[in-house]
């Protein structure tokens, strides 16, 4: 069983901050201070350091972080195994491209069989590491970045990131500067999302930032998004599978760059997450 002081530790981690980690335990605050020294004289290092009054955790801390979200992740697995389930629930995660456009038909076939359960979250990149961290997600399918150090991937599939217009709209399958998209409203997803971190990114590489455009909307539901392109009020830049959310949606292409981007399975470093995903590349395949 882990130990409650490791519990407390990641708590402190997730809030960093002493005050509101003795709240959501139900502890006073020098219990949980006493806790983090005992961990850091078992350890015989700093685990957080207060930088002008701000609380940050150490490379050790992250150090130890990692391996203690992967104990709690195979103690949960382990209290799994020793339960008698009738039916097993693989908890998956996704972001909202792959999740609504690209596994949809996939999980609905697994989901056929009556005795395969699913625990489905959609959510974007950083909430999904989030849970995954938190041992709460026994993988993630995700488009935007994370650490390496943190967790392990495979490669799903590639897929285009495009630009999205109307069918009607002047840049429909056409090839444009990068330039002439600055005339429209542009309509992106909302922070921490992978599309977002993507197209940012792309913008940062020619020194151009969204604020280029005449109009930065902020959208973080594709229906509504992919209906407002639809009137012909912006364009927006997405994966191509987001063409399927509407057939009256059209791509468009940037001169110069043909960016291509991987959806991958994201999962804690150990032997049952793994196994997870290797079940599951069969099944979207």
């Amino acid at each position: 069983m882990i130990d409650y002081r490791i519990k407390t530790f990641l708590m402190l981690c997730d809030t960093m901050n002493y005050r509101k980690t003795a709240e959501l335990l139900n502890m006073t605050q020098p219990a949980v201070t006493q806790h983090i020294h005992f961990l850091e004289n078992e350890y015989k290092c700093k685990l957080f350091l207060y930088d002008r009054h701000t609380l940050k955790i150490t490379s050790e801390g992250e150090l130890l972080k990692n391996y203690a979200e992967n104990v709690l992740f195979q103690e949960q697995k382990l209290f799994e195994k020793m339960k008698i389930v009738e039916q097993k629930v693989v908890r998956i995660g996704a972001t909202k491209t792959i999740g609504e456009y690209v596994i949809d038909k996939k999980l609905a076939e697994y989901l056929k069989n009556p005795n395969n359960n699913l625990l489905i979250d959609i959510d974007n990149t950083v909430r999904l590491l989030q849970r995954l961290k938190k041992g709460e997600l026994d993988f993630a399918l995700i488009e935007g970045f994370y650490d390496g150090k943190e967790f392990a991937s495979k490669v799903y599939k590639e897929e285009d990131f495009i630009g999205v217009c109307s069918c009607n709209h002047p840049f429909a399958n056409k090839t444009i500067p990068l330039e002439d998209s600055f005339s429209e409203t542009l309509f992106i997803r909302e922070k921490g999302s992978g599309t977002r971190t993507i197209l940012e990114q792309i913008l940062s590489e020619q020194n151009y930032t969204t604020e280029h455009f005449k109009r930065c909307v902020c959208v973080s539901n594709f229906g509504l998004m992919s209906k407002l392109i639809c009137e012909n009020i912006g364009v927006t830049f997405a994966y191509k599978a987001f063409l399927k959310s509407n057939p009256q949606l059209s791509p468009f292409y940037i001169e110069g760059h043909s960016v291509v981007r991987n959806f991958r399975f994201v999962y804690l470093n150990t032997p049952d997450s793994l196994k997870t995903v290797e079940s599951f590349e069969k099944i979207l395949a």
